[in-house]
């Protein structure tokens, strides 16, 4: 594997953020489940989507950063997501990011106002970028149409790698296409590139991608880190095929609350079934079947901490 353009590579989780019964942030729980996701070899990219970051407040991601900074997680495995509609939250939490010393932010574009320009998206990453004004800043563009209706063109790279080069160092292409993260790597070979599902890492990592950024990270991390790491062994295809067929198993329900409901039920602790609206919980019907069909695919998550962690 080529050397990164920044400093991270590999498997990182969009880490689920638990919460209590009265919808508060359980920094705890999330630090528990950070430490276990490290030890199975796995970065964290807290606040993306499957973290519910965009139904939390400003103030609240960054003290949830500080807490999982605080308890010793390592910052160069960290990625936390700091993209925002409005530019003034984007460079505050992007500021805060690096300032604790986390490795590199992954940047939304601003994702209410449908059908900018790129001229409109260039001004808005030139902004924040100038605004925190640090040289330690690796921004990483996360590219995720079907979810912000607001899409990071090859255009807009070019034009961002030009203008701020060993800033914009790499994107999340969670599009579901294929061909248009081909084009990203074929187009831009010095640019780290991770794919939003494990279900593309091991074509990712053949074309010269850095790895992925997956919400089934949450739960598979260890087998998904194998591949990583293993992708050239001869078993790589069907290692590849049996993450694809658990990431099938879990996405056939509604995903947060269907990866929620997964740590729950093997960490023995009901309390992670909780998402904030306007989200909903998994039915019980519906945590039965998730269940019945991860012991078909023979799903389990070793080391999962039995007891929460106190907040």
């Amino acid at each position: 594997m080529r050397q990164p353009a920044g400093m991270m590579s590999g498997v990182l989780a969009p880490v689920v953020t638990p919460f209590r019964a009265d919808l508060a942030p359980d920094a705890g729980r999330l630090v528990a489940h950070c430490r276990w996701l490290v030890g199975q070899g796995c970065g964290l990219a807290l606040f993306g989507t499957n973290s519910e970051a965009n139904s939390q407040s400003v103030d609240e991601r960054m003290g949830l950063l500080e807490a999982v900074v605080e308890a010793g997680l390592p910052t160069a495995m960290m990625m936390p997501g700091t993209g925002c509609a409005a530019l003034p939250d984007t460079v505050r939490l992007t500021a805060h990011a690096v300032g604790l010393g986390c490795a590199g932010v992954l940047m939304l574009p601003p994702f209410y106002y449908k059908g900018v320009s790129d001229d409109g998206l260039f001004a808005y990453f030139s902004e924040v970028i100038q605004r925190v004004g640090d040289r330690r800043l690796k921004v990483y563009l996360y590219h995720i149409p079907p979810v912000a209706q607001v899409g990071i063109s090859l255009s807009l790279i070019e034009r961002l790698l030009q203008a701020y080069p060993g800033t914009v160092v790499g994107i999340k292409d969670s599009s579901g296409d294929w061909s248009n993260t081909q084009a990203m790597l074929e187009q831009f070979p010095q640019f780290d590139v991770f794919v939003g599902s494990e279900a593309f890492l091991l074509a990712n990592m053949r074309a010269g991608g850095v790895g992925c950024i997956s919400a089934t990270a949450n739960v598979n991390p260890a087998a998904i880190v194998r591949l990583f790491q293993n992708w050239q062994a001869a078993d790589a295809d069907q290692a590849q095929a049996a993450l694809t067929e658990t990431r099938q198993v879990i996405q056939s329900m509604p995903m947060i609350p269907a990866l929620k409901a997964t740590i729950a039920q093997f960490a023995h602790d009901d309390a992670w079934l909780t998402v904030r609206p306007p989200l909903v919980a998994l039915s019980p019907a519906q945590r039965q079947s998730l269940k019945e069909q991860l012991a078909q695919v023979g799903f389990a998550m070793p080391g999962l901490m039995a007891e929460p962690a106190q907040a």
